[in-house]
């Protein structure tokens, strides 16, 4: 099987790794063209597995960056599938096929249906603040599971009735059903993601938590 993929301008590629893109390179970006891809047969399984979940999503090619970073078997994921309807996904960056389809299965059956049961309303949207960035884990020399698009960063909940729950102020300020819902989240995020973050974990994750498949199941 075959997809045909828009590429990214190489300008908008390289920059997320702050490297100087030439001048023949920026000319030749604005034009935007298709490319037919074959994504490798390790892949085509999880694409696969992805697809029967009903989520939009468009295969992306394999790209390498400088500094070690790169976007591997990863895709542009624009909306994923509820029970009875489509989720939204703001500010989300490319992430790799594994990241994309357990992120799917966690907001279907550890997202929507906890909104449902705890706070009476589906949910609509995800918020995130991005996955794919070059960089390392804070104060360390270790490549962050952002720099392989393996990580997602959430920052909020949005259901159908209007109501936001955002982590920063929910966590430890929403109401109690609210916090509740935010604990149980995490919680279900735990059991499917490698390494699970919020804001018991430090400050800087006060507001959002940080859901990644590589780990072996740390939960913070």
């Amino acid at each position: 099987m075959r997809w045909i993929v828009p590429l990214l301008p190489a300008m908008a590629l390289l920059s997320a790794c702050g490297s100087v893109v030439p001048e023949a390179t920026k000319r030749q970006s604005v034009a935007r063209s298709t490319a037919v891809f074959s994504p490798r047969p390790e892949a085509r399984q999880c694409l696969a597995q992805l697809g029967a979940t009903q989520a939009n999503f468009i295969p992306m090619p394999d790209r390498y960056f400088e500094r070690g970073c790169s976007t591997l078997n990863s895709v542009r994921l624009s909306g994923l599938r509820s029970d009875d309807a489509m989720l939204s996904l703001a500010n989300l960056g490319p992430v790799t096929c594994p990241m994309a389809s357990t992120f799917a299965a966690w907001a279907r059956y550890g997202v929507d249906r906890a909104a449902r049961q705890l706070l009476g309303s589906p949910l609509v949207q995800i918020e995130t603040m991005g996955s794919y960035s070059c960089r390392n884990v804070a104060r360390t020399a270790r490549r962050s599971g952002h720099a392989s698009a393996n990580a997602i960063d959430v920052s909020a909940f949005i259901l159908a009735d209007g109501r936001r729950v955002p982590v920063l102020g929910g966590w430890s300020g929403g109401s109690a059903t609210e916090r509740k819902f935010l604990r149980i989240v995490h919680a279900s995020a735990c059991k499917r993601f490698g390494t699970s973050l919020g804001p018991d974990y430090n400050a800087a994750h006060a507001n959002h938590f940080h859901v990644e498949v590589n780990g072996d199941g740390y939960c913070r």
